[in-house]
């Protein structure tokens, strides 16, 4: 954002109508979602704090009671902050916890998204009297205490009800505990130039269909389904559920064949499910040479079910050495805990790892809030790293990086993942490259759910992507 600011500076744009634009979005922001009440600003002593003061200028002007409370010394305010506080012609107070007394709703102007080190008093008291009141606040670009490069908190923190931030959401909004935090986000246009953004080269983004549908692997009028891939889900002998699930979704999201190799033992159990995949006994030891011999089977997933064992790392370790795109899942991550680097070594071709927190922190250690803990394990691995949880996070080795956002918490209960890992290696089958495929199904898996709604348990998912398949065709 500094760099935004700047380039828009350089083009022609004051700082002080940056300000003035950033203020004036806040107050409008606050009239529309709420009646005319007694307003408390609370200012702090940078360019945040001077977005409240033109807010509240507005807000007054509007004909709102406002108070105006400020961190420090007015005088020693500087440049469109200080050029802003000159126009307010209310009293200025000291921050304290006064200033809530009477008040029916509170701006949050005192640090915004660049905070980075921890809050102390006064601050802090009053963050936790605010807190305590239970006033509806809004929050200028981030809510104070909230670092707004990982979301983590740096002290108290007042959950927002409305966040309006500008230009673009800063990762802090999209990543927990920040995400829970920031209430509804409204992103203002105050006047910087989406060029900018060539200048920038950001590598980090929210997801969306725009990231990765130009790319998406419609079946062609003239093709057929060996030209759609081969998918081989390789399943466990007693879980077998898991395994199921994920070649369903291979199969819903657009693989033209999929296979189970099915351990003997439990080849009844897989053939007998559904009609349109099929099903291959292994050998008696489990190894996957002959099933891997065929070389139209073109995508491989290990994981789901397998067990924690010696073979299923066997299995991994084949499927990786076959150079094929190849998706880990569940198991076939947490075998590799006790010597992470085995697995690292073994990654030849595309790879996507999809662990919860649980099997990350087993391979991986590493500080620094979630975004950072995920670029450092793709850069490890050589992998497309899929760390899951209400905020996934999708990090490919050279350090870009995808934060999901869409995901209800219906998607908390088993199964789903094993759903996501089919649906990943369905698109890799199909030719869509293991970064771009994995950030398409993990966005499809929250719109799944969400269309579904409460209930949903993760049978549920495959069948609700045909419904999610046509409106993203709607948006081409």
């Amino acid at each position: 954002m500094a760099a935004a600011d700047a380039a828009a500076i350089a083009g022609g744009v004051s700082e002080a109508a940056l300000m003035e634009a950033a203020g004036a979005a806040v107050a409008n922001a606050v009239a529309e979602r709420w009646s005319r009440r007694p307003i408390s600003v609370l200012c702090g002593p940078g360019n945040n704090g001077g977005d409240g003061f033109v807010a509240a200028r507005h807000l007054a002007d509007a004909g709102w009671p406002v108070r105006l409370g400020l961190l420090g010394d007015r005088g020693k305010l500087a440049g469109a902050a200080a050029e802003h506080a000159r126009l307010w012609r209310g009293p200025v107070e000291p921050l304290s916890a006064g200033l809530l007394d009477g008040a029916g709703l509170v701006i949050d102007a005192l640090f915004g998204a660049g905070l980075s080190r921890a809050i102390g008093e006064p601050v802090a008291g009053l963050l936790e009297a605010l807190a305590d009141s239970g006033l509806p606040v809004c929050a200028v670009d981030m809510p104070s205490g909230l670092d707004g490069a990982n979301g983590q908190a740096l002290g108290p923190v007042v959950p927002a009800r409305l966040t309006v931030t500008f230009f673009r959401k800063k990762p802090g909004h999209v990543l927990l505990p920040g995400k829970s935090l920031c209430g509804e986000i409204v992103v203002a246009d105050i006047g910087i130039p989406d060029s900018v953004l060539g200048g920038i080269a950001p590598s980090v983004f929210e997801n969306s269909p725009d990231l990765w549908l130009p790319a998406f692997p419609w079946p062609a009028v003239s093709g057929h389904k060996y030209q759609r891939g081969h998918a081989l889900v390789v399943g466990g002998r007693l879980m077998t559920g898991a395994a199921r699930l994920a070649s369903m979704a291979c199969a819903r999201i657009g693989a033209g064949l999929v296979t189970i190799a099915a351990p003997a033992s439990a080849w009844q159990v897989y053939a007998s499910g559904s009609a349109s995949i099929m099903v291959q006994p292994m050998r008696e030891s489990g190894g996957l040479e002959d099933i891997l011999a065929d070389a139209r089977k073109n995508v491989v997933v290990v994981g789901p079910g397998a067990g924690v064992s010696d073979l299923t790392k066997s299995q991994a370790l084949q499927a990786l050495a076959s150079k094929r795109p190849v998706v880990l899942d569940a198991d076939a991550i947490s075998v590799f805990g006790t010597d992470p680097q085995v697995l690292f070594d073994a990654v030849a071709g595309p790879c996507v790892l999809t662990p919860h927190e649980g099997e990350f922190n087993r391979l991986f250690s590493g500080e620094g809030g979630k975004l950072a803990r995920a670029m450092d394990a793709a850069r490890r691995s050589g992998a497309v790293v899929v760390y899951k949880g209400a905020d996934t996070t999708i990090a490919r080795p050279d350090g870009w990086a995808i934060v999901n956002s869409n995901a209800p918490p219906e998607l908390a209960t088993g199964g789903t993942g094993d759903v996501l890992a089919g649906m990943i290696a369905g698109l890799m089958a199909q030719g869509m490259a293991a970064f771009e495929a994995a950030a398409a199904a993990v966005w499809m898996h929250g719109e799944a759910a969400r269309l579904f709604g409460p209930g949903l348990v993760s049978e549920d998912l495959p069948g609700m992507l045909p419904r999610v398949l046509r409106r993203l065709k709607r948006l081409l």
